[in-house]
């Protein structure tokens, strides 16, 4: 029985969601939610014009790192340089599980692996495998994630993509070989 079936007046259905992970790889993920549909969505960066700049070695970054413009630099939205994981060093993964909550929203729950979240950390020199995430609602970026759960409030009526990164101290995106690393999941919300 899940927890969140606990208040009669609450019908919860079973939902699968589905999580973008580090190279565009699609992961099923399990939840619960009450009249939610849920879309696979497309893969972080994709777009169809994409500006690429040469990578170059970044005061601070660990050796072997360079960092280059986001490919959704070009689009106009709200992002930061990437830094590539060097060669040899172990590569973060992220999947993203929505549970919604008894009383409001949903909980969003980052399941990381060979990553630690470091907001002592933020603005500071970059270290292997540390840093933060970055949150995107349909889009826009509305703030930084520092640990591995986060509530979601209030989503507006219709679909709902839900984009996390994991950055750097510095906030450079994590990217492995070209690829941010990032998850995504597209929810939809009734009128």
């Amino acid at each position: 029985m899940s927890r969140f079936s606990r208040h009669p007046a609450l019908s919860y259905a079973p939902i699968v969601l589905l999580a973008m992970g580090v190279a565009g790889g699609i992961y099923p993920v399990s939840a619960t939610a009450t009249n939610v549909s849920v879309y696979p969505a497309r893969k972080v960066g994709e777009s169809s014009q994409v500006a690429h700049r040469q990578p170059q070695p970044r005061e601070g970054s660990p050796e072997g790192a360079s960092t280059q413009e986001s490919p959704d630099a070009a689009q106009g939205h709200h992002h930061h340089d990437t830094l590539e994981i060097p060669m040899g060093q172990p590569v973060p993964s992220l999947q993203l599980v929505v549970h919604p909550d008894a009383k409001q929203g949903w909980n969003l729950e980052l399941q990381v692996s060979n990553f630690r979240f470091a907001p002592e950390l933020i603005n500071q020199a970059n270290q292997p495998n540390m840093g933060h995430g970055h949150l995107y609602i349909n889009g826009e970026k509305q703030g930084r994630v520092y640990g591995p759960w986060l509530h979601l409030p209030h989503l507006p009526s219709g679909q709902n993509t839900i984009t996390v990164s994991l950055n750097a101290n510095g906030h450079e995106a994590l990217t492995h070989q070209g690829q941010p690393i990032a998850a995504t999941i597209v929810i939809e919300v009734p009128e």
